[in-house]
């Protein structure tokens, strides 16, 4: 069975979904619905359910009403659009706006299905680095777009899996410069430190501007599937005819919409993981792990000298991360305090191997033990698996809690 030539060469998406007491690895709100809310939705979707051998309201216009409202910023039902998670409607700008001929550029590292999704849709892709500490500044961004002129641009505002917020003077400099369509995917907004502005705000500014945001984060839904859309109402009816016939089921906008009605609960735990984030930034600096400033909930902790091997050690302690990004760090998700105190236990035990040159090569025998020989020495045993020593006086065997890397 041949596969289109231009997919042969790529391989499906998906984090390692392994059974482990601490996941931490696909960035999902750790704390399930309540029993109060379990039971709305279970109403919603009895309501529902003698109408299944109807198909679904096409256009989910009740569905669309209320994300409107949670929104705000002035924003109508015809300003929204709603699809099976926020990778749908991300194929679906790429569909009505990318394909053959066409090209979308993005800043990366960033979301690897943006790059993904426009392949599958035939259209180019066109990755631009980011600048080394992961940003990247209003003028450089507008340079690039200008003399690109993608049909599409991506940014992500908390950029995945960095966590940094855009600011909003590199989106409109975008948003300036571009011939088509500029999409700011916003999955983690809610978590965005205090003070941080949104893309929504610049809706009634840029008509070929889109800002995606999503259920499966910050309203703890990501088994529901609902992703969706803001942008100008002349943008989403572009989308209505790619979009599949019915595409978003009675059940999911019933869930959505209850989901919505009780958002007070599930958005009264983003307090509670932005705090637990900001913690963890400061304990893995205390230990002197570099770490990208995050408004997301998730952190990007390295420089490591060989990830896997930390990604290993981890999962071996019954805590999974994510290995991707920048080849030397690692992501971890905010989960609740005391998965987070599973991580840094973990992570401290790991590292303490390390220091005293007890640590294992992993080559596909979990369990071989590597032995350091003798004229192996401390500091090249710890600049191999951990950030390189900034002194050669400290180190994990002076010091339980306080490490001195780069």
């Amino acid at each position: 069975m041949k596969i289109r030539d231009d997919l042969s060469d790529l391989e499906p998406y998906g984090a390692p979904q392994i059974d482990v007491p601490v996941p931490l690895n696909t960035n999902e709100n750790p704390y399930p619905p309540s029993q109060e809310l379990v039971n709305a939705v279970a109403d919603a979707v009895r309501g529902i359910a003698g109408t299944l051998n109807r198909y679904p309201d096409r256009d989910s216009s009740d569905l669309r009403k209320d994300l409107a409202d949670y929104l705000g910023h002035d924003l109508t039902a015809s300003q929204v659009w709603a699809a099976n998670g926020s990778n749908e409607v991300i194929q679906q700008v790429l569909q009505a706006f990318g394909g053959p001929g066409r090209t979308a550029l993005g800043f990366e590292p960033s979301y690897s299905m943006h790059p993904l999704i426009s392949r599958v849709t035939c259209t180019s892709w066109d990755a631009v680095q980011r600048d080394e500490d992961f940003g990247i500044s209003a003028d450089r961004a507008a340079a690039e777009v200008a003399a690109a002129r993608p049909d599409v641009v991506f940014l992500c505002s908390p950029n995945n899996p960095t966590g940094t917020a855009t600011p909003l003077d590199v989106i409109t400099a975008v948003c300036d410069r571009a011939p088509g369509i500029v999409v700011v995917d916003e999955a983690y907004a809610e978590f965005a430190r205090e003070g941080t502005a949104s893309a929504l705000s610049l809706l009634h500014r840029y008509p070929r501007l889109a800002v995606t945001r999503t259920m499966s984060k910050a309203f703890a839904m990501a088994g529901a599937r609902v992703g969706y859309l803001a942008a100008s109402p002349e943008l989403i009816a572009s989308l209505l005819i790619v979009r599949l016939p019915y595409h978003l089921s009675a059940v999911t906008q019933a869930v959505a919409r209850a989901a919505l009605e009780h958002r007070a609960e599930p958005l009264a735990t983003v307090a509670a993981l932005r705090a637990e984030r900001d913690a963890l930034v400061s304990w893995l600096r205390a230990r002197g792990f570099s770490v990208a400033d995050s408004d997301a909930n998730f952190v990007l902790f390295g420089e490591l000298g060989d990830r896997h091997a930390v990604w290993q050690g981890l999962l071996d302690r019954g805590v999974l991360v994510r290995e991707v990004g920048p080849a030397r760090w690692l992501r971890v998700t905010v989960g609740t305090p005391e998965e987070m105190a599973a991580f840094r236990q973990a992570l401290d035990e790991v590292s303490r191997l390390w220091a005293r040159g007890e640590w294992r090569e992993w080559s596909g025998s979990p369990g071989r033990r590597r032995s350091w020989s003798s004229s192996t020495s401390m500091g090249s045993a710890c600049a191999r698996w951990l950030p390189a020593c900034r002194s050669s006086t400290i180190c994990w065997r002076n010091s339980a809690s306080t490490a001195a890397w780069t």
